[in-house]
């Protein structure tokens, strides 16, 4: 974590609140006390930002500057809504394409993934609040800056965000090993958002559930599992491909 992506003690963080930093987390002492920390409460309240209470030594473990209970993350970038820019497409005549990832906590995947979106055209990229990597200097450069050229929406759930897209009449597919349906078969010609999971453990089953149509990108080697980041590569230009032939039809 680079220094100037940290603000450590409670004034600090209450004068980059509201000074307009993007805070990406604040991380809070469990016993914190006292009229500084209570404007503190009171000012970050109703904001949404993620605020999590952890013990002093995760603090201390974090910085060995006098903290006062209080440590905060500023993001390289300023997350966006999802419903803010979904209408925004529609009304701009696009045809939306969506990328949300469920879990990935690997910035080096993140970074790789972010890419690929660039460079496919993808209008959002779609994070949870909890569980997730976040938009720091290390994503942003492993992302070969593209991270600044793409709108990044970090929602309450991927579950939620799913829902919203699909009232939104946005088709929902998901990438999953164990599906039975070649991903080359799902029509991506139409307003589609793609659902990528972390290497381990993949979309969550509930997340699965919701979605319009499950995908598998076909095998024949012998470790079963592709990168998150290659396969989300893999469908993106599957994307592009259907809808270049559609184009030029």
């Amino acid at each position: 974590m680079e220094k100037n992506e940290m603000i450590f003690g409670i004034r600090a963080v209450i004068e980059a609140i509201e000074a307009g930093k993007e805070i990406d987390k604040i991380l809070i002492r469990k016993e914190l006390q006292g009229d500084l920390a209570k404007e503190l409460f009171d000012l970050i309240k109703g904001r949404g930002y993620l605020v999590q209470r952890v013990p002093v030594e995760r603090l201390n473990r974090i910085t060995r500057k006098n903290h006062q209970g209080v440590v905060a993350f500023i993001s390289s970038v300023a997350y966006q809504r999802l419903g803010d820019i979904v209408p925004t497409l529609f009304e701009e005549g696009k045809v939306p394409f969506i990328v949300l990832l469920d879990g990935i906590t690997d910035v080096r995947n993140f970074g790789a993934i972010a890419r690929t979106c660039e460079c496919t055209g993808v209008d959002a990229i779609v994070v949870p609040e909890r569980g997730s990597v976040s938009v720091n200097a290390d994503a942003v450069k492993t992302s070969a800056g593209a991270l600044l050229h793409i709108p990044v929406c970090r929602e309450r759930s991927i579950h939620s965000a799913i829902r919203y897209l699909k009232d939104s009449g946005i088709r929902v597919v998901a990438a999953s090993e164990k599906a039975a349906l070649n991903y080359t078969r799902a029509d991506y010609t139409l307003p589609v958002a793609l659902v990528m999971g972390a290497e381990d453990t993949g979309v969550d089953a509930g997340n699965l559930r919701l979605c319009d149509e499950i995908v598998a990108i076909p095998q024949v080697g012998n470790i079963g599992s592709l990168n998150v980041s290659v396969a989300a590569g893999v469908m993106m230009y599957e994307v592009v491909r259907q809808r270049m032939a559609e184009a030029n039809a």
